[in-house]
């Protein structure tokens, strides 16, 4: 039975740019990346070396942790470069695409033939696993746990939103299918997360197990909705995917093949015509940029994701493997003297009424990545509170992240969040400490303790 979800506490952050409905064709990239860091705590082993051929869907490396997961070629070619770090760490591998598109078959058995077992077996060769992840810890999920549920959520309430009903209009066959994949696999429950935008979506998801959530960001994320409709007690396990995701191992196992196909969102303040466009995962982003308008004279910082959770990449970087969106801002290098000059510098919105900026909250505003202020000392104001709807304690989990007490982590709903769930934290807090990084340490710290 589904409910309908009012998300009171949060922020809805309105910057200009918002990608249009429209998906532009742009020729596929000559380079393909695999960034490892985009596979929080995985320890890879290489399966090719550099000039070996790979085809689409062919193992690159797997975990060395467990050996089952697989992470393949999304394009075939020849592997150009297998860049390393500090003792030897693998941070990419690069793929120089040829022409043939050659792919690698996989026989698949039809829908009511397959079992959990052969489901599993099949996302692990395929390199479709890693696109389910796991909470707690956020990390990929382990093959040999069975969650207690699955959770999606459809839209996305970040700033420069992607509009998932847009994206899955022309691919609803495969995401359905996927649907029926994963639902196999958590004994039915199967939830979906959506607005009451969603009409349409709605009406062809009638099926399955759909729970209505309105209100500010952060309402689309999945960990605020499995807080609300299924928490996360101690020793559970629930897996979480992205809607496109879905649509790809859904045509995975219709057709036998892996088929990476990411629409990306191209948005900001700095884009000229923000809109969509398809590719690859992994394509190299100066095949995108090439083909966007952006503003003349200005520094800008593309970043892998939203504004709020994603990772400055370079033009010449790739495409992250869960990323739907391209945020483009200019970068706040400027300082402005009496910042606190109400009606005159203070034109971004704030969360404090003393700033003035509220009077024209309902407008698209033109970000940039300013700080605003320098870190400064942590200390109780009730500010994140007022941002953060869960029923925890957001202040006292990062103190206890901070020290390491894994007790009081523990609850205190460490094992209910995720960085991303910090990300209003950040942007609200006027300490200006990283919050997602004391919780990312503090997740990581909790699982190498307790695995």
């Amino acid at each position: 039975m589904s409910q309908d979800i009012l998300i009171k506490k949060g922020l809805s952050i309105n910057i200009k740019g918002v990608a249009q409905k429209e998906v532009k064709k742009i020729p596929l990239s000559k380079f393909y990346g695999h960034n490892l860091d985009d596979f929080h705590l995985l320890i890879p082993k290489l399966e090719v070396g550099i000039g070996d051929y790979v085809k689409r869907g062919q193992p690159l490396f797997y975990s060395k942790l467990n050996e089952a997961i697989k992470f393949v070629s999304n394009v075939s070619g020849y592997v150009k470069d297998i860049v390393r770090g500090e003792r030897r760490k693998i941070l990419n591998i690069i793929i120089e695409r040829d022409k043939k598109d050659s792919v690698q078959k996989n026989n698949i058995p039809s829908l009511p033939r397959l079992d959990s077992a052969v489901i599993i077996k099949s996302l692990l060769s395929s390199g479709c696993w890693p696109f389910i992840k796991q909470r707690p810890f956020d990390i990929i999920a382990d093959p040999t746990r069975t969650p207690k549920s699955i959770f999606i959520s459809c839209f996305d309430s970040a700033p420069l939103p992607v509009d998932y009903s847009f994206i899955l209009n022309d691919r609803l066959d495969h995401f359905k299918y996927g649907l029926s994949i994963l639902k196999k696999l958590a004994s039915g429950n199967l939830f979906l997360g959506l607005n009451s935008s969603q009409k349409l979506l709605e009406s062809e998801l009638e099926d399955y197990n759909i729970n209505f959530f309105n209100g500010p960001h952060p309402s689309g994320n999945v960990g605020v909705q499995i807080h609300h409709i299924d928490p996360i007690n101690s020793g559970d396990i629930v897996w979480v995917l992205n809607p496109e995701d879905v649509v790809i191992i859904g045509e995975f196992f219709k057709t036998g093949e892996f088929n990476p196909t990411r629409t990306l969102a191209v948005s900001g303040p700095p884009v000229k015509s923000p809109k969509y466009f398809r590719l690859t995962i992994g394509a190299q982003l100066h095949s995108v940029l090439s083909n966007v308008e952006l503003v003349e004279d200005a520094e800008l910082r593309y970043i892998n994701g939203n504004v709020l959770t994603g990772k400055t990449v370079s033009s010449n970087g790739f495409l992250g493997f869960y990323n739907n969106n391209l945020s483009v801002l200019k970068e706040g290098n400027n300082y402005k003297l009496f910042g606190w000059i109400p009606f005159i510098n203070n034109k971004v919105p704030s969360i404090y009424k003393t700033s003035f900026s509220w009077l024209s909250n309902g407008k698209p505003k033109d970000y940039d990545t300013n700080l605003n202020g320098e870190e400064r000392a942590f200390v109780a104001t009730g500010e994140m509170e007022n941002v953060f709807p869960m029923d925890i304690y957001p202040m006292q989990l990062i103190k206890e992240c901070l020290i390491g007490d894994i007790e009081k982590m523990e609850k205190l709903g460490i094992y209910e969040v995720s960085p991303e769930d910090f990300g209003l934290i950040d942007y609200s807090s006027s300490s200006k400490i990283e919050a997602q990084t004391i919780i990312r340490e503090g997740l990581d710290y909790l699982y190498k303790e307790t695995q």
